[in-house]
């Protein structure tokens, strides 16, 4: 497994608990818009610690962006994340991932599982393809909402924004059930983009089953 110490070019909170980095990019890396690589903090007692993140820039920008939830409450990688700036460095590895755009479809995202679509919906809108596809993005609160702007912007009437534990006048306090997708969605047999927490994916998985989805439309990280 190859790996590649990178200096932090920037390092700045883009929600309450989402810290977004924008690293220098190993002369000869490329990645799919989708896919992730292991990373670690170049620090003695931090390097051996590897956790997987998905990139979230353009593939020809000469950076490489991470989108990263920081988990404040317990004492691992991301909370150290979140103490660290420009100047420090990070070690990233090759570059792997199941999830990689196959054609227009329905892209549903649980929290900070919206970031490999970032990457593909930029790439999408840079090259004028958006038109056809759809994202359903479920989170707790509106404050908990990544690159909200930026989705709109791209997306516009094809984002919905869905919050279940809130209750705001013109949103839905609502989680992703059989009705839901139901009511929302119109074809079955169309490709399906999954990512978010494990059992979200795996419940919405055997929904979208259930209804007619095959599992070569499946698209997640297996």
């Amino acid at each position: 497994m190859s790996q590649h110490i990178v200096k932090i070019l920037e390092a700045h909170y883009i929600t309450h608990d989402v810290k977004r980095f924008a690293v220098e990019k190993p002369k000869g890396y490329d990645f799919i818009p989708g896919q992730a690589t292991q990373v670690s903090i170049n620090l003695p007692e931090w390097k051996d610690q590897l956790r997987p993140f998905t990139f979230t820039s353009l593939r020809e920008l000469g950076y490489l962006e991470f989108m990263i939830k920081i988990y404040d409450d317990h004492n691992g990688v991301t909370k150290k994340l979140g103490s660290i700036n420009a100047g420090a460095e990070l070690i990233i590895h090759d570059v792997f991932g199941a999830i990689k755009y196959k054609g227009p479809g329905i892209f549903i995202a649980g929290g900070s599982g919206i970031t490999p679509f970032i990457s593909i919906f930029r790439e999408l809108y840079k090259h004028r393809n958006i038109h056809g596809n759809k994202l359903i993005y479920s989170n707790k609160t509106s404050e908990d909402v990544i690159m909200e702007a930026e989705l709109r912007t791209m997306l516009q009437n094809d984002f919905i924004n869905i919050f279940t534990r809130e209750n705001i006048v013109g949103f839905r306090g609502i989680r992703i059930d059989r009705n839901f997708l139901v009511k929302n969605i119109a074809d079955f047999g169309q490709n399906f983009y999954l990512c978010g927490p494990k059992a979200f994916v795996e419940n919405i998985t055997q929904l979208l089953l259930d209804l007619g989805a095959t599992a070569e439309t499946l698209i997640f990280e297996k």
